[in-house]
């Protein structure tokens, strides 16, 4: 048996349509009949025809909260923490807008066919909730086992006045996002991650950068988010980081409009 999707179907997933093709026509107006695939499969069942792959495109996410994330799978793992696999396979949904999917590209320590959800409001990974479609139906859905989130040191740092206390703290050679928040002391300086092999995010409340220059020494940003007068200090010197595919501009209280539409345009035109 095989989808639309073009991979040949577990057997387990095979033999579940073979019992219900899960198609509303079947069923008419019988809801009741709906109803109780539902509960014997321990979710909502989408049809043979609906079924897909998981993989990053059917993922999609703005910028300003993709790029907050990092993906990483430590070694205890049983889900991936990736965006999207090639061998996560969406079934069903849990009647929130969860995904429910079999897994044949699992994590360190989970194996082929366990039953994975991916949580509409996460980006990366996903929970592990039944070892086989056999256990999910047995058993029904379960509260699940959260995988590896993709927002965690030392991938990610915040620095604010709740979290590190300096630049310097959040210095690794996996720093992907480097996030600096509300801060209450003297401007803080770029100067400590300018030699990280890589940090593609970077974001920055108004105010907190001592030299909004130095920027331009992280050659490897791909997104980056700033207030209006740090832009307009890269933008007067010629200094915007050419490697970003995405730019946020930052805007606390009241603000007219139309000066921050034409940065926004300025930063369009690079």
């Amino acid at each position: 048996m095989e989808a639309r999707l073009g991979v040949v179907l577990p057997d387990e997933l095979k033999v579940l349509y073979r019992v219900t093709r899960a198609r509303w026509e079947d069923w008419g107006d019988d809801y009741e009949a709906a109803e109780h695939v539902y509960d014997a499969v321990g979710c909502e069942l989408f049809s043979l025809d609906a079924l897909y792959i998981a993989d990053a495109p059917s993922r999609p996410s703005r910028w300003q909260f993709a790029a907050m994330k990092a993906v990483g799978t430590p070694p205890d793992a049983a889900v991936q923490g990736l965006v999207g696999s090639p061998g996560w396979i969406v079934f069903g949904d849990n009647g929130g807008g969860d995904r429910i999917a079999v897994d044949l590209t699992p994590g360190p320590r989970g194996h082929v066919g366990q039953i994975i959800m991916l949580d509409h409001e996460q980006d990366v990974g996903g929970d592990l909730l039944a070892a086989s479609l056999t256990d999910l139906v047995s058993n029904g859905l379960g509260e699940g086992r959260r995988g590896p989130r993709g927002d965690q040191p030392p991938a990610v740092a915040r620095v604010n006045i709740a979290s590190l206390s300096s630049i310097e703290a959040a210095v690794h050679p996996e720093l992907e996002v480097l996030s600096i928040g509300v801060w209450e002391g003297e401007p803080l300086s770029l100067a400590p991650v300018s030699g990280l092999p890589r940090l593609p995010t970077l974001t920055a409340y108004p105010g907190t950068l001592a030299d909004p220059l130095e920027i331009a020494e992280l050659t490897g940003l791909e997104f980056l988010e700033l207030g209006p007068e740090d832009w307009r200090v890269l933008l007067d010197a010629g200094a915007v980081p050419r490697s970003l595919s995405a730019a946020s501009i930052e805007i606390h209280g009241t603000r007219h409009p139309l000066p921050i539409a034409a940065l926004a345009n300025e930063l369009l035109a690079l």
